[in-house]
């Protein structure tokens, strides 16, 4: 069973995240960010895995610390859920269109944090959401999940497509990652014999 649970607490946020690998795209979400439920659904859906979340930060303050520390905790649940890494399939990539935006995101499950973040926005909020909190997200997520994760906006106009695209072709990324490969038999993905 590919699932996990994991809590954070600090004297900014405290997190709780379950998540089951080989769900079905279910979410329940309260991180207390409405915009950051919205991309983590795109996440639960797109990458089919079941998703909770569950978090109370200091928002009087901004909306920081809770994004990235949610961000940060995921990171651990994936680390967690997946384990050795043994039969995964490893790299994933999606592209991602939305009417006149495309993304591209491409994974490695290498064991290795590092963070390629490459989105022009177009204007500095979507609604109450400042759009520099996305590269806290990821970059708390790739530190703490151990994987490489390059992140690409092509194109696009209206920055809530570009963060949505973003959102959705990393759930997609994750899903073809993570499948299990059933050539594999069980092999760790890697000429070294571990991740």
């Amino acid at each position: 069973m590919r699932q996990a649970d994991v809590t954070r607490n600090t004297s900014e946020t405290k997190i709780q995240i379950s998540i089951n690998l080989d769900g079905t795209g279910k979410a329940e979400l309260a991180s207390g960010v409405p915009f950051l439920d919205h991309m983590l659904d795109q996440i639960a859906r797109h990458g089919m895995i079941d998703l909770k979340v569950v978090a109370q930060g200091d928002t009087h303050i901004d909306d920081h610390h809770t994004v990235e520390d949610v961000g940060i905790t995921l990171g651990q649940a994936f680390a967690k859920a997946v384990g050795d890494k043994a039969g995964i399939t490893r790299y994933g990539h999606s592209y991602v269109p939305l009417d006149e935006t495309l993304s591209r995101v491409v994974i490695d499950f290498s064991g290795r944090p590092g963070l390629e973040f490459n989105v022009p926005f177009t204007r500095a909020r979507v609604g109450d959401f400042d759009v520099d909190l996305s590269i806290e997200f990821f970059r708390g997520f790739v530190n703490h999940a151990g994987v490489t994760l390059h992140i690409d906006n092509l194109r696009g106009i209206n920055a809530h497509h570009q963060i949505e695209t973003v959102f959705k072709a990393f759930g997609r990324a994750l899903r073809m990652a993570l499948a299990i490969d059933p050539r594999a038999s069980g092999a760790v993905p890697s000429t070294k014999g571990s991740l």
